[in-house]
C-alpha cells in the first residue's frame, strides 16, 4: 500500500509539472517572445534582405568579387540533405564560434537558417558582441526554393525543389511503414 501511495504521489507530481509547463498563461513564453523581439530590434532595417538580393551577393561570393561570409545556420542534418552551394556552415547552437574563425567587426555576414527564427537570434547577438555589417537573409532555404534557386549536396550535385515541405506526406510515412514491415 506504501509503495502505491508512493508512485501515486510522483505520477501527480510529474502529470502537475507536465501540465503547468504547458499552460497558455506559462510566464516563460512572454519573456522569450520578449527577448525575441530584442534581439531582433539589434539587426539594422536596412541589413535584412530577401531571397533576391541574397542572391545577387551569393553570385558576387561565387565570382569572387565580394568576400562576404555566407553562414548557414541549420543543423548538421539539415545542411547535409541540402545547402546552398559554396556557402559555410555553423549550427545556431555553436555561433560563438564565429568569432574565432572571423575576427575583423567589419567583415560582412550574411547568416540565415530555415526560415529566420535562428538566425534573428545569431544576428542579434554577432550585433551585441560587436559586429557591424551583419545582414539577416530572413526568407532561409524556404524561400530560395519558393524562388527556385537550386540547392546542392553530396550525393545529388546541383538540383531545385519543387515543393517544400515541413514533414513527410502521408505517401513517405506509408512507404517507411510498408518497408519495415516487410522484414516481419
Amino acid at each position: 500500500m506504501k509503495r502505491f501511495f508512493l508512485v501515486a504521489l510522483a505520477m501527480v507530481f510529474v502529470l502537475s509539472a507536465v501540465g503547468l509547463a504547458f499552460a497558455g498563461d506559462n510566464p516563460l513564453r512572454a519573456s522569450e517572445k520578449n527577448f525575441n523581439k530584442e534581439i531582433a530590434s539589434l539587426i539594422p532595417k536596412d541589413h535584412i534582405v530577401n531571397a533576391q538580393q541574397f542572391h545577387k551577393v551569393w553570385q558576387d561570393v561565387l565570382a569572387g568579387k565580394s568576400n562576404a561570409y555566407l553562414i548557414d545556420l541549420r543543423t548538421d542534418t539539415e545542411f547535409t540533405a541540402f545547402h546552398i552551394e559554396g556557402t559555410n556552415h555553423v549550427q545556431a547552437g555553436h555561433w560563438y564560434t564565429i568569432p574565432k574563425k572571423i575576427k575583423d567587426p567589419n567583415t560582412e555576414i550574411y547568416v540565415w537558417c530555415r526560415t529566420s527564427h535562428r538566425a534573428k537570434y545569431v544576428a542579434g547577438f554577432l550585433y551585441k558582441i560587436g559586429y557591424k555589417n551583419v545582414y539577416l537573409y530572413n526568407e532561409g532555404v524556404v524561400g530560395w526554393a519558393k524562388a527556385g534557386y537550386s540547392f546542392v549536396n553530396a550525393c545529388t550535385g546541383d538540383f531545385k525543389i519543387n515543393k517544400y515541405r515541413k514533414k513527410p506526406s502521408k505517401a513517405e510515412k506509408s512507404y517507411k511503414w510498408r518497408f519495415w514491415n516487410s522484414f516481419k
